[in-house]
């Protein structure tokens, strides 16, 4: 049981438990009412709390808990690391009591100590025979985007405990949609930047979230994507989106800087405009690990299809500024009104990229006034 209503950190946990134990559930609530409820119809074999929930104290849903059930490990996740608050929670055998933000390696040599032995694994639920039919029945849930494989290597050896820098991760991280768009996500969510004015590049997102979190949650990500195998022809699909991805980045930060304009969420909507196709195609893969054979024309067919509708939902999933979106939007067509000149740089990149006519060029040059 993981109890947090940051659910940014829940997902962590969740991985790093289900990393090294990977038949255990691991349930997730928000609240000491909700952890309660389930802790008295369910059987549990270690449960980690927040201190401060929205309806009371972790604690407090603790304290409860030890006095059914003098055995189970509890852990304490908080921000508190003053004297007295470790010392209220003694009382209660706790059994790591574990500070935000925290060092993953070292959490997880401590949750390794506490979880059971796993059984046996159980078989991997069969996916579907027909593409279109796998690819129709996913929930925006479901839906995620494929790491680079050095930039997953890096992040899941952070994990293991190999020594890294931060910075020299992140300046990996700059052309990586996936954690660019995850990134900004939890940057602006409630968690993290309720109130304040949304982040719309990498660089801010990082800021606000600092380090130690940013790692975190990249780790996160890199350890859902643990156990995929690329197909041989997917990756060539997805080598092509991300230079795609990458050229466009390249080419609207260059013009942005002629236009004397902040080139960051420039930078962040061109990596993002195909995370549509992105997403396809990561799916295609999880399919195609099972042992279904690709062809050229079923990747067409499904990119064609369902690139869209995946970009829209994870768009709306990850709550992406609306500023973030018209950029991305700008990529394939200016609005009919009230058009900003950062969108006339999306859609002269693309137009440079895409290798339109002489005209179309000159003029959104003109509109952008770099005629």
């Amino acid at each position: 049981m993981v109890v947090d209503d940051d659910p940014w950190m829940s997902e962590l946990i969740r991985q790093m438990i289900q990393s090294s134990r990977p038949a255990a559930e691991v349930e997730c609530f928000s609240c000491v009412e909700t952890a309660l409820a389930a802790w008295r119809s369910g059987l549990y074999q270690l449960v980690l709390s927040d201190w401060n929930l929205p309806d009371g104290a972790g604690v407090d849903l603790l304290r409860t808990i030890r006095m059914s059930d003098s055995e189970i490990p509890l852990v304490v996740i908080t921000g508190r690391s003053d004297r007295q608050s470790v010392l209220e929670v003694r009382q209660l055998g706790i059994s790591a009591y574990i500070t935000k933000p925290f060092d993953i390696p070292a959490v997880m040599a401590k949750i390794n100590g506490l979880l059971p032995e796993d059984e046996p694994a159980p078989a991997a639920p069969a996916l579907s025979d027909s593409l279109e039919t796998y690819l129709g029945q996913l929930s925006a849930s479901d839906l995620d985007l494929p790491l680079f494989s050095s930039v997953k290597e890096s992040l899941q050896q952070a994990f293991s405990g190999v020594a890294t820098d931060f910075r020299e991760l992140a300046i990996h991280w700059q052309n990586e949609p996936a954690l660019c768009a995850y990134l900004i996500s939890a940057a602006n969510s409630a968690t993290y930047g309720g109130g304040l004015h949304p982040c719309e590049g990498l660089a801010q997102a990082l800021t606000r979230l600092g380090g130690r979190t940013a790692l975190n949650l990249a780790i996160a990500m890199a350890l859902r994507q643990s156990s995929v195998i690329e197909d041989p022809l997917v990756g060539l699909w997805l080598h092509e989106q991300f230079v795609a991805s990458e050229r466009l980045a390249e080419r609207v930060v260059s013009l942005a800087r002629q236009c004397a304009l902040d080139p960051g969420p420039l930078h962040a909507a061109a990596l993002l405009h195909r995370i549509g196709e992105l997403c396809v195609l990561y799916q295609v893969d999880l399919w195609a690990g099972r042992g279904h054979a690709v062809d050229d024309g079923m990747l067409s067919v499904a990119l064609a299809r369902y690139g869209r509708a995946f970009a829209l939902a994870l768009k709306a999933r990850w709550a992406l500024p609306m500023s973030m979106r018209e950029l991305i939007g700008a990529v394939y067509a200016l609005p009919k009104s009230h058009v900003h000149r950062d969108q006339v740089i999306m859609r002269l990149g693309a137009a440079i990229e895409h290798d339109e006519s002489v005209e179309t060029v000159a003029r959104l040059k003109a509109l952008a006034g770099l005629a």
